[in-house]
């Protein structure tokens, strides 16, 4: 499907020179001079190498459908992820290169989204946010009140956040997983 490169979001799959590319980033660039450009991040579905392209943003792009299932998240295993289909319980293995930096939240039994491409995952979805208990947090400084001061925690999965002064350790917070901030206290 042709689109216009200015519609371009991280996670699209994109035909690209011969060849398929997940995109990592996209930004728009406007140069005080000239063309608005979009400067895009992507990586080689197939052999993961890396690379920046920039698109004047009426450019047309070939956006890639794909298929896409719901996983449920088993086990790690090295450098790969094992996923259970929720439909048919076949399983599939994820390299970390696709899954990416989110897969620092993956949990037993996560249920994920999984996009593929002639049987290959090419990008997996994680839920927005996640429950995660706090395992360290600096301690509150009195008088550090203001709303807008935050301290440094690191969670269960060694992943640190800056969480309000009235966050303390061994509570469990709701934390988005794309950003890597604090949401709120987790509702049990």
């Amino acid at each position: 499907m042709k689109v216009n490169a200015i519609s371009i979001r991280a996670g699209n799959i994109l035909e690209h020179e011969g060849k398929l590319w997940a995109v990592i980033k996209s930004e728009i660039f406007q140069p005080g001079k000239g063309a608005s450009v979009v400067q895009v991040e992507m990586r080689d579905a197939r052999t993961g190498t890396k690379t920046n392209v920039r698109f004047r943003t009426q450019e047309t792009v070939e956006r890639v459908s794909l298929d896409e299932r719901e996983y449920q998240y088993l086990y790690p295993e090295g450098d790969t992820y094992t996923f259970m289909d929720v439909e048919n319980y076949e399983q599939i293995h994820v390299s970390r290169e696709v899954v990416g930096e989110q897969a620092d939240f993956l949990k037993d039994g996560m249920v994920v989204s999984i996009h593929t491409y002639e049987g290959q995952p090419l990008n997996v979805t994680l839920p927005q946010t996640a429950v995660m208990t706090i395992v360290e947090a600096d301690a509150v400084v009195k008088g550090q009140t203001a709303a807008s001061s935050y301290k440094p925690a690191i969670l269960e999965n060694g992943v640190r956040v800056m969480v309000p002064p009235f966050v303390a350790r061994g509570e469990r917070i709701v934390v988005n997983i794309q950003e890597r901030t604090y949401v709120e206290r987790a509702r049990d």
